[in-house]
């Protein structure tokens, strides 16, 4: 069920944003949501078990936005005076997101292992 979504997207970079979905801790809820407005890590983490699989607290939420955003997911939204702490969906996340029905799915073992190598160790 691979397609290019967007043009000019490469597809490892598709792959890399739907194996990271399935990686981390966030439920399908926290995507949708980020549809239609942004939220700062502090709000997602105090919505506990609405957007996130297990308790997460917010700095930790924060690493994983900005690896979602470092992937292409997600954007840090803009305000008057520049940046701000909130996070919005990228069109390249809501095509993702189209392209999985229902609840993203949990990865494999193997899966996790890759990301977490992708993600913390990239140059090996």
């Amino acid at each position: 069920m691979h397609r290019e979504v967007l043009p000019g997207i490469d597809a490892r970079a598709l792959r890399r944003a739907r194996q990271a979905l399935g990686c981390l801790p966030f439920r399908r809820a926290l995507y949708d949501t980020l549809t239609s407005s942004a939220l700062s890590s502090s709000a997602i983490a105090t919505a506990g078990a609405t957007y996130s699989r297990a308790p997460i607290n917010a700095n930790a939420v924060e690493g994983h936005l900005i690896w979602l955003i470092q992937l292409g997911v997600l954007r840090r939204e803009v305000d008057g005076q520049g940046l701000t702490e909130r996070v919005r969906l990228t069109p390249m996340g809501r095509d993702l997101l189209t392209s999985i029905p229902g609840e993203i799915p949990s990865s494999s073992p193997l899966s996790r292992l890759r990301h977490w190598l992708r993600r913390h160790r990239p140059r090996i």
